[in-house]
């Protein structure tokens, strides 16, 4: 009876995982659209001549601090953390943003996403050194699997959309300079969800990303904006790339919460697939076999990293002369759970 009691258990726990997985891989396809949509309308807002990406994003995150600081404020709800520990988050997002949103002014999205792939050599490399996550070789292997694909879909999708651009050198040191910020950002959001609490971050990331995006329109693009034409089509652009990017960072923090960084960053590789597909639904223009070869590779590379993944390793570090194991804490109220831990 116990065995059978066990067995039963035992059968529920892995359809649990599996049933886990396939929801978090449908997570990251739904987060991998919304950044092919935002990279269509920031391409399309290029070929207006509107060179505005601080602004572009300015209205996301006036989104996020509208409905999740909303919330917050109705809620009533103390912060978990201090809100300083938000302020960095909030930089390196915004930096990220301008840089790659930037580099459509001189590359082709073809470049844009091939050298968006230095965000997951980034994020390993940082949830490694500070989040102490330990990587076994599955996971490494369902990564090279994913990389993989997206090297075939790019020769199908350069077949199609083209190469070219003003200044491509440029556009493409721009891309890397934006995943290493995007990594920063993914990494501390996924510190915070886990350690904290989900609609705090994404809160915390709007109010600070508005903050830092006003800063720099004043610096750096008030010129440009006054200089735009302002049509149907220029507004229609922000609007698609608002509405993109606020379905994107609501959903990420989820893939966060439920996996990691890496997986997250992935699961976003396919995002060259899904624009692919939106030029043959709305453009009618046709892809080779290989797009359809490297869907699939993708796919299983996902699934090998998914299946693989298994907790951090904790690690002992330091911030604000406070100990941690797997995730720094951040707030006094710990420490009576820390208290409690300690006796015996």
């Amino acid at each position: 009876m116990g065995s059978g009691g066990g067995g039963c258990g035992g059968w529920l726990n892995k359809h649990e995982a599996v049933l886990r997985t396939l929801f978090v891989l449908f997570l990251g396809q739904a987060v991998s659209f919304a950044m092919s949509l935002m990279s269509f309308s920031s391409s399309y807002l290029a070929t207006l001549g509107v060179d505005a990406p601080i602004t572009q994003s300015f209205f996301n995150y006036f989104c996020l601090t509208v409905v999740y600081g909303g919330t917050m404020l109705f809620r009533r709800k103390k912060l978990l953390a201090p809100w300083y520990y938000y302020v960095p988050l909030g930089f390196v997002d915004v930096q990220g943003n301008y840089l790659v949103v930037k580099a459509f002014q001189y590359t082709s999205i073809t470049s844009v996403t091939l050298l968006d792939c230095w965000t997951i050599p980034w994020v390993i490399i940082l949830t490694w050194a500070v989040l102490g996550t330990r990587y076994s070789i599955w996971q490494y292997v369902g990564a090279a699997t994913c990389i993989f694909g997206l090297c075939l879909v790019l020769l199908s999708d350069s077949g199609v959309s083209g190469g070219g651009g003003s200044n491509p050198l440029l556009g493409d040191f721009l891309v890397i300079g934006g995943t290493l910020f995007y990594a920063l950002s993914n990494v501390g959001e996924e510190f915070f969800v886990k350690e904290k609490n989900l609609v705090e971050t994404i809160s915390m990331l709007g109010v600070f990303g508005l903050l830092f995006s006003i800063c720099e329109i004043v610096l750096l693009e008030r010129s440009k904006l006054e200089a735009i034409e302002w049509s149907t089509n220029v507004v229609l652009g922000f609007t698609g790339f608002a509405a993109a990017s606020f379905l994107f960072y609501t959903l990420v923090p989820f893939v966060l919460k439920l996996s990691g960084a890496t997986l997250f960053n992935l699961s976003i590789l396919t995002s060259d697939m899904w624009a692919v597909a939106i030029r043959i639904l709305f453009y009618h223009q046709q892809v080779d076999w290989l797009y359809y070869i490297s869907f699939a590779i993708v796919v299983v590379g996902l699934i090998i990293y998914s299946q693989n993944e298994k907790s951090p390793v904790p690690i002992t570090s330091s911030l604000g002369g406070h100990l941690e194991g797997e995730y720094q804490v951040l707030d006094e109220e710990s420490e009576v759970s820390r208290a409690e831990t300690r006796s015996p």
